[in-house]
């Protein structure tokens, strides 16, 4: 075991080090949950001409603070009918997988909690062990719109899982490696792998957003269908746990996969001028990477409606899962065709990614010919019915 600092016991050292390690991952995800939603009411604001909070503390900084006490003084309300032991269990389930993601996160050279060769596989299976706490309450809480929101959620994590998860093996086959940090390192220039897989970046964007309930894809706590979706019944801190921690925490760990996977994390400009400097230059960058995708997710918010379940549901198993399976199999067939370059795999998926932005539209315009051919011929039968 490693000695501890000043004479600890090994074994006391630890255990030590672990709760301090909880406790700071803890104190970055309590305050980066805090400063994104603030971030994000500041750029929706700018983006639709208002101010945003602006009425507690300079600039509206403190808003987020004292709406975070807010819920921690609100009453820890539960209805009576509700099943008390998964109802109280179903937060600690959504937010333990995102908290338990970090773990693999490297945020700058030699900063990370373990070094895992299947870091990777790590994450898709934490991110898919978040749906069951869902699942469990809306199921508890007893209520149609949970229950209706839980289902909701089921169906679309987990058939949003299936292009994620392909886009990420895609990924995979050209770093060689499950490991993030090997991943980050296989990366120094500036060819990075966005430049050789675009095709898997833009699948696993599509899918990031449906798995972390982001604009168009929140469908599980719809307020205009399901009045909160899953949300419904929960109150106070439970429900801050379960809507702005684990939710921002989940898109934190996403962008962060796609900043390490396909943009070299934390590689950037200084990683090599000092033992000191340089870490602090890759948590810079690393942290400019991943707030930079994190920007991107909130511009979406503001641009784009929400999607109907049945659209959504039919453009992940219709469109997505087809294109991802045809990405991955095209990868595997070049990588193997030619084992010494990567020119041909990075031809074939811009070919992808030219043909998928210009057949979207093109099924987009043919399905609203279809629905305006059904809705002629349906006139002139309620015409007559009139």
């Amino acid at each position: 075991m490693v000695p501890g600092p000043f004479g600890l016991d090994p074994t006391f050292w630890a255990v030590l080090r672990l709760v301090i390690s909880v406790a700071l991952v803890l104190f970055l995800i309590l305050n980066g949950a805090l400063l994104l939603i603030y971030l994000e009411r500041k750029i929706l604001a700018v983006m639709q001409d208002r101010i945003g909070p602006y009425h507690v503390g300079p600039f509206g900084l403190l808003q987020t603070f004292a709406d975070a006490l807010k819920l921690i003084a609100k009453e820890d309300f539960r209805a009576g009918q509700t099943d008390r032991a998964f109802f109280l269990a179903a937060p600690a389930l959504v937010f333990s997988p995102m908290l338990a993601s970090f773990v693999v996160i490297p945020f700058g050279p030699g900063i990370v909690g373990a070094d895992l060769s299947i870091g990777l596989l790590y994450l898709a299976t934490l991110g898919s062990m978040g749906v069951l706490g869902i699942v469990i309450a809306g199921w508890a809480s007893n209520n149609k719109y949970s229950l209706v929101g839980g289902v909701r959620s089921a169906g679309q994590l987990i058939s949003y899982e299936v292009p994620g998860i392909l886009s990420l093996v895609t990924g995979v086959l050209v770093a060689g490696s499950l490991s993030m940090v090997a991943i980050t390192e296989g990366q120094p220039g500036p060819l990075v792998n966005f430049f050789i897989i675009p095709f898997a970046f833009v699948t696993y964007f599509i899918a990031a957003l449906a798995e972390t309930n982001r604009t168009p894809f929140d469908l599980p706590e719809a307020e205009s269908e399901l009045v909160a979706g899953y949300l419904t019944e929960y109150s106070g801190m439970r429900w801050g746990t379960m809507l702005a921690l684990t939710e921002y925490g989940n898109v934190t760990i996403v962008c962060g996969i796609m900043a390490t996977l396909w943009f070299g994390g934390w590689q950037g400009p200084g990683i090599d001028s000092g033992p000191i400097t340089g870490p602090l230059l890759g948590v810079l960058w690393f942290t400019l990477k991943t707030y930079a995708f994190i920007l991107v997710f909130m511009w979406i918010r503001a641009t784009l409606p929400r999607m109907r379940i049945d659209q959504l549901m039919s453009f992940c198993w219709k469109v997505l899962i087809p294109a991802t399976l045809l990405n991955l199999a095209v990868t595997a067939v070049l990588l193997l065709a030619f084992p010494g370059s990567l020119v041909p795999v990075a031809i074939a998926n811009w070919v992808m990614v030219a043909l998928f932005m210009l057949g979207l539209p093109m099924l987009q315009q043919r399905r609203l010919r279809r629905l305006r051919a059904r809705l002629r011929d349906r006139a002139p039968g309620m015409a007559a019915a009139g």
